[in-house]
């Protein structure tokens, strides 16, 4: 892995990298994780306003939460991952969602930079305020359960949803 990645808050400036990053995850046919990364980038600058504006609770619907977002980048500028952290918590996200949703590209994955995205999102995670980070992911995410594990994840009850998938959830104490 290379030692050097950060995370950077969305700008217009990484347009291209960003529209690489998106093309190989839709190419991929993978569920796009976090949510955020599933926004249409057609037009850039809108989905840019759209993410800084939901980091202040401004033009997001009716029962969500302010939520941050942020890319993984290395020092080339290249778009390794992203994630999205959730200011607070509602009932839906403390079963199924979590303060924390984060994904690498296909192509950057069993590199480590699962472990250092959710490391520094941690940071962020703290200073929001958030004291206590819950982070799930699908029983089935054996990957995704050892990077949290690897942050300080503590197991708590699963969640099973209503279409059987089972929600392994864990809370990182900040």
């Amino acid at each position: 892995m290379e030692p050097t990645v950060f995370l950077t808050k969305p700008t217009v400036e990484l347009k291209s990298e960003y529209q690489e990053f998106y093309q190989e995850w839709k190419d991929s046919g993978e569920e796009m994780i976090p949510w955020v990364i599933g926004k249409d980038p057609a037009n850039f600058p809108e989905m840019i306003q759209s993410l800084l504006d939901a980091e202040q609770g401004k033009n997001i619907p009716a029962n969500w939460v302010p939520d941050s977002t942020f890319w993984l980048i290395n020092k080339n500028k290249k778009i390794i991952g992203a994630v999205n952290i959730r200011h607070r918590l509602t009932d839906k996200l403390f079963n199924s969602g979590g303060h924390i949703g984060y994904g690498i590209r296909p192509s950057e994955r069993k590199k480590g930079y699962a472990t250092k995205l959710l490391s520094l999102a941690l940071e962020k995670a703290r200073e929001l305020g958030i004291q206590e980070a819950l982070v799930v992911c699908d029983e089935s995410n054996i990957g995704s359960a050892k990077t949290i594990m690897n942050n300080g994840g503590v197991p708590d009850t699963d969640y099973v949803m209503e279409d059987g998938n089972i929600i392994k959830r864990f809370w990182i104490y900040l």
